[in-house]
């Protein structure tokens, strides 16, 4: 009997990471993705927990250190610059990771390492995306975007928060899974202003004003303006032209303080920055991680586990039974929807001083817990401390 037919949506990150698992699993796996080429650009992402797992189950180690970032650790400034705390980077091995953890990679190189780890295996498809679906038979029709068709046993949207996939498969009229965390966040790239060192820096302003630098190569400074509050500024700007989101953006951190101002004026100049993005912070919450034979919820692993226990029972016709693919989806979203629930359960609130007061008591309580190596801070703000069952499948 041929192998089910998988189609995933979004090459990214999550989809050639379900991509690899499916693959191993005899699956034969087509992924699509709507940008002409592999996506390999974005800033600084880190590993934590069950992903520094899933990694060394897929033997992936190796090509992931080789393109490590070697940031030393995160420091907190005032407004004159001087450093009131600094966090170092854990390389035990043990204990929770803080600000900075031992698996900093840029999002490009992530892409291309599962990429290359997929790539004789799995069908990629670029430029392409799902214009339509229709699910009958225990299979899923599928209409692409340049017109062509095909028919699949599962489709799977992995095409990030604002996935069309998923609002595809959601039942009309049903809750909206969008839920705003109430913060917006803009990514751009500047020269390198500061030491050689590869320290991450953020700075607290007034008004909740955040503003997070890093550097991962010796002339380029990734730099983050994090606005942790609602904003209707910010808001009605998020999908409009860069130019009116830039203006939004250096309208409210103008006046700032620290390095604000040059950091706005080379965002608003497109020779240093050609790599502006914004977005509004939030979470995606399913009443169902799937809907028949379609799925819109990835824990890579943990998926191809539940595919791989009904691999072989899907025939293409269940005569009024429930397709074992379906039964699979629907146990892997009652086993890990606890381990979800916790993770996207934030803790008593990110309170972020607004007040120049407030902000001197709070850089005076960070020099304290960095002096006495506390962890309190690090432990509030990342919930690294997540129980649960996450397993990946081994290989």
């Amino acid at each position: 009997m041929a192998p089910p037919k998988v189609l995933i949506c979004g090459g990214g990150i999550a989809g050639p990471a379900l991509a690899f698992w499916l693959s191993k699993l005899g699956y034969n796996v087509t992924v699509v993705e709507r940008f002409s080429c592999l996506r390999a650009s974005g800033q600084q992402i880190d590993l934590r927990g069950p992903g520094i797992q899933a990694m060394k189950r897929m033997d992936l180690e190796q090509a992931f250190r080789s393109k490590l970032i070697d940031e030393t650790g995160t420091q907190f400034v005032d407004s004159s610059g001087r450093q009131r705390g600094f966090f170092p980077v854990n390389k035990t091995g043990k204990g929770q990771q803080g600000f900075t953890t031992d698996f900093e990679i840029m999002r490009g190189d992530l892409c291309r390492i599962l990429y290359d780890a997929t790539k004789d295996h799995v069908k990629y498809i670029f430029d392409v995306t799902i214009s339509s679906f229709q699910q009958h038979d225990s299979v899923v029709d599928v209409e692409f975007s340049n017109g062509s068709k095909d028919r699949f046993d599962l489709l799977v949207g992995a095409d990030g928060q604002g996935s069309r996939t998923r609002r595809m498969m959601l039942e009309p009229g049903g809750p909206d899974p969008f839920h705003s965390l109430h913060m917006f966040v803009a990514y751009f790239t500047t020269d390198r202003q500061n030491s050689n060192e590869h320290i991450a820096t953020t700075y607290l302003g007034t008004n909740k004003r955040i503003i997070f630098t890093r550097s991962h190569d010796a002339t380029t400074t990734q730099t983050y303006l994090i606005y942790p509050d609602d904003s209707d500024q910010l808001k009605g700007v998020v999908n409009s032209k860069l130019e009116e989101q830039k203006k939004a953006w250096a309208e409210l951190y103008r006046d700032a303080g620290w390095e604000a101002q040059r950091i706005v004026q080379a965002m608003q100049d497109d020779s240093i920055t050609n790599d502006f993005y914004t977005h509004e912070v939030a979470q995606v919450r399913m009443v169902s991680w799937s809907r028949g034979l379609v799925g819109a919820y990835v824990l890579a692993g943990e998926i191809a586990k539940r595919l791989n226990d009904s691999k072989g029972l899907h025939s293409g016709n269940t005569d009024g039974a429930k397709d074992p693919l379906v039964s699979a989806l629907e146990a892997y979203d009652s086993q890990f929807r606890p381990f979800m629930s916790q993770v996207q359960t934030l803790g008593p609130g990110l309170w972020v001083p607004s007040s120049s007061w407030a902000i001197a008591v709070c850089n005076f309580l960070i020099g304290i817990f960095a002096l006495l190596r506390i962890d309190y801070l690090s432990k509030y703000v990342l919930r690294e401390d997540v129980n649960g069952t996450c397993r990946t499948m081994r290989s």
